[in-house]
């Protein structure tokens, strides 16, 4: 009986030939080119389609609102009598506010209204006035058993949005909507800081953008 032929291996462009077997190429090698080759290729192929962004932010001009040198500037505080317990400390932590950055008592108005709902409008009339330089709109609207809730909050935002579109003046939101009167109180002073300190900072912040830069 023949012996079977002997097996042989031929080797080819790292390629390995077996008996009955397709070919199977060694896998490359995969090289990272090193930083200055990097810096090579980029030169070579032109202007990025995604440029750096410190170099594309050269020369910009940024624009923003400053918390110092306040003395000038006016604001109208317009705030809710509901829930007058939530929103006099809210009021409070305002002016502390305002007189801790400097802002003259003088400057300051402060407007009286039933309720959260009836804020927008007022802030809209204060800022057509032209007399100030920011409306900050300070309420408190709790949730109870009914839909009412939902309606009041949902018109105080919208309402204090556009009352600053229209009067052309920043009207800052200050306005609470809680689930209950912890929620509220721990953001009126409490645990939660105070929501109508916070306000007024908001408040010179955009005044004084809008007096030295975008008036």
């Amino acid at each position: 009986m023949a012996a079977p032929p002997a097996t042989s291996l031929v080797t080819t462009n790292s390629c390995v030939r077996l008996p009955s077997t397709p070919l199977r190429c060694a896998p490359a090698a995969i090289l990272f080119p090193s930083r200055s080759r990097l810096a090579t290729l980029s030169t070579r192929a032109g202007p990025s389609r995604c440029p750096d962004v410190s170099a594309a932010a050269t020369g910009h001009q940024k624009l923003m609102g400053s918390l110092t040198s306040n003395e000038a500037l006016r604001f109208g505080v317009v705030v809710a009598r509901f829930n007058k317990v939530v929103t006099n400390l809210l009021l409070q932590g305002a002016l502390e506010t305002f007189e801790r950055y400097s802002v003259k008592a003088e400057n300051i108005t402060v407007v009286s209204v039933p309720g959260s709902f009836e804020v927008p409008i007022t802030a809209q009339k204060l800022g057509k006035s032209g007399k100030f330089d920011a409306i900050l709109c300070i309420g408190a609207v709790i949730r109870g058993d009914t839909t009412h809730y939902d309606a009041v909050a949902n018109s105080a935002a919208s309402g204090v949005l556009n009352a600053g579109l229209s009067a052309g003046t920043p009207c800052v939101f200050g306005v609470l909507t809680c689930e209950d009167m912890d929620q509220a109180l721990n953001r009126a002073g409490g645990k939660a800081g105070n929501k109508g300190a916070e306000a007024a900072l908001t408040a010179i912040e955009m005044a004084s953008l809008f007096r030295h830069h975008l008036g």
